[in-house]
């Protein structure tokens, strides 16, 4: 493994840490701040906000300068919010520190993206990507559970202490690790904007949106679906979320791999497909408290294979401008997580209980799988007009 790809794991590693870890420690910051839970809630949002907004701005201001600067400085802002957050002492700081340190999240996933395709050899630009997104797996299995612990036995700053560590970590291994990589963008933030003129570039970005979010609609509500429905202990849940991360780990590679033996929208494509009838089975299994279990497993396996794919169909879909387009597909996974969360809950709201959020997942999966047919037909229709104009 280069050198280079493991900086860009080890930065993914601490953005994964403190995107989630928060939810782990959702009562005791709660608690040191006397406020309620959900106004703790809002510190989620906030972070999501941050993605959102982050992504696209960043990345575009940043075309102006080689990649390897821009990402040892996305890394740097990481770093310092994050810290800073350690110590924020009220609701308003707080909620603050949690949108600037949400800011460089999918800049930097998106530029890494885009430089861990050039960093690979011919060929392997999907496994490059991979080993990326492996920093974000990873951290679901060993760097939230650590997290969360630190914070619930000691204050919950320590968890993003700890995030701080990782994050200089990963300031330092971009430093001496990254070479130079000329940027590919135009320079221009009004030259790189023209990209969002593409009907098959938002196609992509919805699908990332919907698609995915067919993912979040299940995941939102895993601790209610496996300890009311499935009838487990409280317990179980802090365990089921760890083979819940081992399934992200295992999903991440199979993508890639997908991404090699397919074209990247056809392995999203399966990927899809895969995860409709992996939600529809869990209406049945999530009342078996072993099946509940092994689709913990299996459901995050599946939703995973898209990540890598996904990113290179984005990629492609913006030449010219691939970072910014890389980036904002960084923003349309943050929407997923969000629309996927909300809609889901509708139907448990009007007492249709748990289960109901499959269906949802299941439904949003299936829009997806329709918007990534309708890619598959806008391209070769290009590339049949290609081959018409050469004739």
């Amino acid at each position: 493994m280069k050198k280079a790809l493991l900086a860009l794991a080890i930065g993914g590693f601490g953005i994964g840490m403190t995107e989630f870890v928060i939810m782990g420690i959702l009562p005791e910051v709660a608690g040191a701040l006397n406020i309620s839970i959900p106004e703790a809630g809002h510190f989620i949002s906030a972070y999501a906000l941050g993605v959102v907004v982050g992504a696209p701005l960043l990345t575009a201001f940043g075309n102006k300068w080689p990649a390897h600067r821009v990402l040892l400085f996305l890394m740097l802002w990481f770093t310092v919010f994050n810290t800073i957050s350690a110590f924020s002492n009220s609701y308003t700081l707080l909620l603050i520190t949690r949108f600037l340190s949400g800011l460089p999240h999918g800049a930097f996933f998106g530029i890494g993206a885009v430089v861990a395709g050039k960093l690979a050899k011919p060929g392997k630009e999907a496994q490059a990507i991979a080993i990326m997104f492996t920093g974000l797996t990873v951290a679901n299995v060993i760097g939230v559970p650590l997290g969360t612990w630190l914070g619930q036995n000691f204050f919950w700053g320590v968890a993003f202490l700890a995030v701080g560590v990782v994050g200089v970590a990963a300031v330092l291994s971009i430093k001496f690790w990254m070479p130079e990589i000329k940027n590919s963008g135009s320079g221009s933030f009004r030259e790189d904007m023209k990209v969002l003129k593409k009907t098959e570039l938002w196609m992509v970005i919805l699908l990332t949106t919907i698609g995915t979010g067919g993912f979040f609609a299940w995941y939102s509500y895993i601790a209610p679906l496996l300890t009311d429905v499935a009838g487990h202990e409280e317990s179980v849940v802090s365990y089921a979320m760890i083979l819940a991360g081992l399934g992200m780990v295992a999903g991440n590679f199979l993508g890639a791999k997908l991404a090699e033996w397919f074209t990247p929208i056809n392995a999203v494509l399966i990927a899809l497909i895969l995860m409709v009838i992996a939600l529809l089975t869990n209406t049945f299994l999530a009342y078996d408290q072993t099946g509940v279990l092994i689709m913990t497993f299996l459901i995050p396996l599946i939703a995973f294979t898209i990540a890598t794919p996904i990113q290179m169909a984005v990629i492609k879909s913006a030449k010219g401008s691939e970072m910014l387009g890389s980036s904002l597909n960084q923003s349309a996974f943050n929407m997923g997580n969000a629309s996927g969360a909300y809609f889901a809950g509708l139907p448990i709201a009007y007492g249709y209980g748990i289960v109901s959020a499959q269906y949802v997942g299941a439904a949003m999966a299936g829009i997806g799988i329709l918007i990534a047919i309708g890619v598959i037909i806008i391209r070769r229709k290009q590339a049949t007009q290609t081959q018409v104009s050469h004739i």
